[in-house]
């Protein structure tokens, strides 16, 4: 055993691991060397929702080796909670030091780091079906069409490309982009194509917003009741679930619940609908949705985007319409077939919604998941001057795991393995093991570049967005940059949390921002080798229970070389890869006489319980 004075993630030092569901019992030891001569040790925990703090002592336990244990245990409080802890050692000469994050402080004036407990409600359950499967994101109006729509008569000033290859449009560079071509990708489209999502053993369709609006993403809803008519019909949506629930998938629709578009029902500034909107008058029905500074042309809206009005999630009717009334959108489009909404800037939706929501699913469809969208560590998140509860048991089941993406990239493109260890195990510590298992993780989304162009292309990426729009990868560029993306598709399918795959990057989609990252699927020019890489990887999550259940154990996490092991039962799965340039070897302890690499068919024979690995550089390999 490795000595260390405490160390968080270490069962020697705390007992359970990571965060603990409310009342748990918690057992903490610490091992500082005896010639350091403190006498006494007591735990500070620190209940930030709560507001308290309390000194519990710590009995020394006696000597192991040249260090003194110090040891004891404690409650966890009975509601959901986020402590902060710290240690607080007397010497024999009657002074203190205290012991956080950030090693010994002696010195008042030094700043203590705390670690983090988080105390979650465990009675609701999370439903497993999402963090074990595989989730698909679409962008509908860009996946497949079944033929060119007509725009006349739909809302707002729409185009439509006639050839589907064609680029997506961009302003002047000092110019606004309003999001008014179209392409015509419709529910129908997504139908036809559901087979080929079968064959990537896709779990979940994850669709961005298909509700009416008049943009080509439709975050700016006109209309939370009707599906946007170039997409289809409230019936073709009802007949997609039907259709995708049969194959064993699930639907997952976006919740725009922050802000309405401008030109909507609700807010109606543009006149569109026959509706008394609150831009027309203080008499409106929805006119205490909004907050106005001067009516009816200023007002709070979202990032200061005037076609966005922010709405007040809490205003009663509003509540009412959305969430708790008996045909509210929640109930309405869950009752059409959806089996999960994701929550759009969730980190903008009052706790109290958010929780609100969370019940009318379980109230509705039991089985149901919630997930939203932070883009940080969503255990500790601090929005608008608030801590945030999304994991403490009531809220979210889950979250989109963008630091998953943050340090996988990294690693990718030449990082240090240790680091995305790092990273990982600290969410891993502070989310609730549901949550953690649960978690959307991702190599790219509709509001990030692709992951294959961010992995192959120049380090300088070109400075104006007309380049960036034109820019295609080189040769050279495409396949430095191939390799690395199943290198990290083996990483995205292998971690705990469901893998989720943006539309047409298994097909080879280029890309910078918003909106280059939006093109149409490349159907009939697809890259084979991607596509049959990520088949197999989706068929390998589905038959092997380790990959969807299993536990964590890191094996190698140094330099360019990461090798972690998924544990179920007696089933093991060990993923390794090399971002490296050079090839590079390791030893693994191996339970059977044989192994091989499900991916290349790579066989090992195992020595005295011992299999040596020769891995290529810039390669994955999962092993069974």
């Amino acid at each position: 055993m490795e000595y260390t004075v405490f160390d968080s993630r270490s069962l020697h030092c705390k007992n359970p691991y990571g965060a603990v569901a409310c009342h748990t019992e918690i057992s903490v030891a610490l091992r500082p060397l005896s010639a350091e001569g403190f006498l006494s040790c007591r735990l500070v925990l620190q209940r930030e929702f709560g507001e308290t703090e309390e000194e519990i002592p710590l009995s020394p336990a006696g000597l192991e080796k040249d260090r003194t244990v110090f040891a004891g245990s404690f409650q966890a409080p009975g509601e959901p909670e986020l402590c902060w802890y710290y240690f607080l050692f007397e010497k024999e000469n009657g002074g203190t030091v205290r012991l956080g994050k950030n090693g010994y402080c002696v010195e008042e004036e030094m700043e203590v780091r705390p670690w983090q407990l988080t105390v979650y409600d465990d009675s609701l359950k999370t439903p497993g079906w999402f963090g074990q499967g595989v989730t698909y994101q679409i962008f509908p109006d860009r996946f497949c069409r079944t033929d060119i729509p007509n725009p006349a008569g739909m809302l707002g000033e729409r185009t439509v490309h006639r050839d589907w290859g064609e680029p997506v449009e961009l302003p002047e560079e000092q110019g606004a982009y309003v999001n008014r071509d179209f392409f015509g990708g419709s529910l129908g489209g997504i139908e036809e194509k559901l087979e080929y999502l079968k064959s990537l053993h896709v779990t979940t369709i994850y669709l961005c917003p298909i509700f009416e609006a008049d943009s080509n993403h439709r975050y700016n809803t006109g209309d939370y009741e009707t599906v946007d008519p170039m997409l289809g019909t409230a019936e073709d949506f009802e007949r997609l679930c039907r259709k995708a629930g049969k194959l064993g998938m699930h639907v997952m629709l976006d919740g725009v619940f922050n802000h309405t578009g401008s030109n909507s029902r609700y807010f109606n500034a543009q006149g569109a609908y026959p509706s008394v909107g609150a831009a027309q008058s203080k008499k409106s029905p929805y006119y205490p949705w909004y907050t106005f500074q001067k009516w009816p042309k200023k007002y709070t809206s979202w990032w200061g985007i005037d076609s966005l009005p922010a709405v007040n999630e809490m205003d009663p009717a509003y509540v009412a319409y959305i969430v708790e009334g008996e045909n509210s959108m929640i109930r309405r489009w869950l009752r059409a077939g959806a089996d999960a909404w994701r929550l759009d800037v969730a980190d903008e939706l009052p706790d109290a919604f958010i929780e609100k929501i969370r019940r009318v699913m379980m109230e509705e469809k039991p089985d149901s998941f919630l997930l939203g969208e932070v883009w940080e560590d969503g255990s500790n998140k601090i929005a608008y001057s608030q801590r945030r509860k999304y994991l403490l048991g009531r809220e979210t089941h889950g979250l989109m795991n963008y630091p998953f993406r943050v340090s996988a990239l990294a690693y990718l493109q030449g990082g240090d393995a240790g680091a995305f260890r790092d990273a990982m195990e600290e969410i891993r510590e502070n989310y609730p093991p549901d949550a953690f298992n649960s978690a959307m993780n991702m190599l790219g989304t509709h509001d990030t570049p692709r992951a294959l162009t961010m992995l192959g292309g120049p380090a300088k990426q070109p400075s104006s967005r007309r380049e960036r729009l034109a820019y295609r990868l080189s040769q050279e560029e495409y396949g430095r940059g191939k390799k690395l993306l199943m290198a990290g598709a083996v990483l995205l399918y292998a971690f705990p949390g469901s893998p989720t795959v943006f539309y047409g990057d298994e097909a080879g989609m280029q890309g910078y921002e918003d909106p280059m990252n939006r093109g149409t699927f490349p159907w009939g020019m697809e890259d084979e080798t991607l596509h049959e890489w990520y088949r197999k990887l989706g068929r390998l999550r589905e038959v092997r229970p380790s990959l969807r259940v299993g536990g964590l154990r890191w094996i190698r996490a140094e330099g360019h070389l990461l090798a972690f092991a998924r544990e179920w039962r007696n089933e093991i799965t060990i993923a390794v890869i090399n971002v490296g340039r050079r090839s590079n070897s390791l030893e693994l302890d191996w339970p059977g006489r044989r192994a091989a690499d499900a991916l290349s068919g790579s066989r090992f024979i195992a020595v005295d319980g011992k299999i040596d690995i020769f891995v290529p550089p810039q390669t994955g390999m999962l092993l069974i």
